[in-house]
């Protein structure tokens, strides 16, 4: 692969995965669920996310793969354990793209009621014909080679950060009631529950892990011990602050007839999404005008990122051995085609057979699993590899990834047993196919002693889920069900640790990967 993409153009990548569909939406979603409290829930969504950049950005920044989420697992902990993250992590990013798209649409739906069957947010045939050409068009420019595609979504992201930028300051500017913050119940009318449930169900993590493209496109970065690090920070930084304020000017815009029902029940609703409505309530329909613009332009280079991105990964899993051989190829531009056309393949089967909902509710916890594995490998490769050089080097490396694998663990529990089976299903569906390639070449290298504590963990996240209160049967009360993750979460973790590969094993698999050679 090239080594193509300076900072401005990686942490440009990593805002526009962030900065898609999430802006239009979350801060509706997040303050039904918690009111005014929700600013809070994209404070401790942005923790989140700023404690596990922090894991990757030193692992990344030692060792620049493409499609990291599925290659780093393997130097610390062997095959096994990268194909369950890798193949975890593939799941939530082929959903990615289509969820873009489907979003982009669903603002064009009141303006060519066509997209969509009747009386139904259901792409028609001529919907499902657009969103599918949308995602050609997206591999295509992927095909180009990576510095096209860094030059159109450089391009593109200034247009997204502008347009959500104008709308903060129009709306602090022109119709601000710090009253709204403390009406209908206070501040915090849902309680600590709304505001948890809010950072997984509100969309403030789906919105956030955007970032993860970065990891994924390391292997493609000039410099890249200061630059994938650098990309990582920033790209979690800017969005925090574009998402924080938008939630602050949107819930200081809403008129006293939009909280007549009280939060639960808050509804804005018209042409231009929930944000354009209440611009246009306050007298600034050319706002919610320039608004609709971003609603294409925000998911579309999401889009266009989330193709490229897990192009990567799906390359990442063909040198793991759980692909074929054959979608670790690169094309002469240095891309890896083959890997692109079965992931447009996958996107267009997912706009076919599964709804929007269905789609959006696997890809968080799917990713956010494979998210929890940057801790682990952070920790894991102190004791493997200690003298490699690190351009980038976590302080207080135990605190830090504690509490991004504690809290990676919470994220999934609190998305609900819903998602929660139906990520067990899909990993069960990754190990079946994993156990049948395996049993054709054999299972002598799969590094099976290094990934035991995979079963606890998933276990233990399954059974917490079905019987919390998150969706679950609520045998275990609300309040004890974290302390127990939370302690599960640092019992796994140690274990994890103490079950590195052998130093032969690690240096024979960094030594096999090109972009390290």
């Amino acid at each position: 692969m090239r080594r193509e993409i300076g900072l401005i153009g990686l942490t440009f990548i990593g805002v526009s995965g962030v900065v898609g569909s999430g802006w239009l939406f979350a801060p509706l979603q997040s303050a039904q669920i918690a009111g005014p409290a929700a600013v809070i829930s994209w404070v401790i969504g942005a923790v989140a996310m700023f404690l596990l950049a922090l894991s990757f950005a030193e692992v990344s920044g030692m060792l620049p793969v493409a499609g990291g989420l599925g290659r780093l697992p393997q130097f610390s902990h062997g095959k096994t354990v990268a194909m369950v993250m890798g193949w975890s992590a593939w799941v939530g990013y082929s959903a990615t793209a289509p969820v873009e798209v489907e979003a982009a649409l669903r603002y064009l739906g009141p303006h060519f009621p066509a997209l969509h069957q009747p009386g139904t947010t259901n792409l028609s045939w001529i919907g499902l014909t657009l969103a599918s050409a949308l995602i050609v068009a997206f591999t295509a420019i992927n095909f180009y080679g990576v510095k096209f595609f860094t030059r159109v979504n450089t391009a593109i992201t200034w247009v997204k950060l502008t347009i959500p930028v104008l709308v903060i300051l129009m709306l602090l500017g022109t119709s601000f009631n710090l009253s709204n913050f403390t009406a209908m119940g206070g501040f915090a009318p849902m309680g600590a529950q709304g505001v948890l449930s809010a950072v997984s169900a509100g969309g403030v993590i789906v919105s956030y892990i955007g970032f993860r493209h970065v990891i994924d496109l390391a292997g493609e970065t000039r410099n890249p011990g200061f630059t994938v690090p650098a990309a990582l920070l920033f790209s979690v930084v800017i969005c925090f602050l574009i998402y924080s304020g938008l939630q602050i000017a949107f819930i200081g815009a809403l008129q006293p007839s939009d909280l007549a029902n009280g939060w639960e029940k808050l509804n804005i609703s018209g042409a231009y999404g929930p944000i354009g409505a209440v611009a246009s309530a306050v007298g600034l329909a050319w706002l919610a005008r320039v608004l609709n613009f971003g609603a294409l332009v925000g998911p579309m280079g999401s889009a266009l990122v989330s193709v490229g991105s897990t192009s990567r990964l799906a390359f990442a899993l063909g040198e793991n051995g759980f692909f074929p051989n054959k979608v670790a190829t690169l094309s002469d531009r240095g891309v890896p085609d083959v890997a692109l056309l079965l992931n447009l393949g996958v996107a267009i089967i997912m706009f076919v057979f599964f709804s929007f909902e269905e789609i959006l509710q696997l890809c968080s916890s799917a990713i956010t699993l494979s998210f929890a594995v940057g801790p682990v490998v952070l920790l894991t490769m102190r004791r493997l590899d200690p003298e490699r050089k690190r351009p980038f080097r976590v302080p207080f490396a135990t605190v830090v990834a504690g509490l991004g694998f504690v809290i990676a663990t919470l994220v999934i529990f609190w998305g609900g047993w819903e998602s929660v089976w139906q990520l067990g299903l899909c990993l069960l569906l990754g190990i079946v196919l994993f156990l049948v390639k395996a049993a054709r070449t054999g299972f002598d290298d799969l590094d099976l002693p290094q990934a035991w504590w995979l079963v606890p963990y998933c276990v233990g996240v399954g059974l917490a889920s079905y019987l919390g209160t998150y969706g679950g049967i609520g045998v275990i009360p609300r309040g004890p069900d974290t302390l127990l993750l939370i302690l599960f979460s640092l019992a796994v973790l140690f274990m994890a640790v103490q079950r590195p590969l052998d130093r032969a094993t690690y240096r024979r698999y960094v030594d096999e990967d090109r972009n390290l050679s």
